[in-house]
């Protein structure tokens, strides 16, 4: 027999909570010794799927827009020698966006105890961005808003991090 937590992983159980009763973060959490079993609130895996849903509409405008939205949202110049590149590594970045947005949104469904160590992966995403953009700039002719948009879901994402790691209730509940 399954346990509850594996049953309900996103909190539809009436005993799962949207907050923790403890706020002490459990840092082994982020590489649980079962990750069948997720044991934080479930407001933590909302903010996750809420983020996953816009990771794969993002991977899907990058391969089915006509520009992968290199110029209609990015504003890079694509009429440019070599334009047809930029368009074409748009698209490519789509399909990579929604291959690891599959395996995430499976690793989580499989496996919920891994939703820390994913939450790291959405907080470490756009850093990691940010710092390849600033040693190879890409010239835009404004800012695109998923810039704007990645560093304010970043403290959210962090919240969301700190609560998965707290557990839900206490082991005799």
């Amino acid at each position: 027999m399954r346990s509850h937590e594996t049953l309900f992983p996103f909190g539809a159980s009436p005993m799962k909570s949207m907050l923790p009763v403890v706020w002490s973060p459990r840092l082994s959490e982020l590489l649980p010794a079962d990750p069948v079993v997720y044991r934080g609130p479930s407001l933590p895996f909302g903010v996750a799927l809420l983020i996953l849903l816009a990771t794969t509409a993002r991977s899907l405008i990058h391969v089915f827009l006509p520009d992968g939205g290199a110029e209609t949202i990015a504003t890079i110049d694509t009429s440019v020698a070599g334009g047809a590149n930029i368009i074409g590594l748009f698209g490519q970045w789509g399909a990579i966006q929604l291959l690891l947005a599959g395996l995430i949104g499976v690793l989580l469904l499989r496996y919920p105890g891994t939703l820390p160590l994913v939450l790291c992966v959405f907080a470490a995403e756009p850093l990691l961005r940010a710092l390849a953009g600033h040693l190879k700039p890409i010239e835009t002719v404004g800012t695109a808003p998923g810039h704007a948009f990645n560093f304010a879901l970043l403290p959210i994402v962090l919240v969301a991090l700190y609560l998965s790691l707290c557990p839900a209730r206490t082991k005799d509940a």
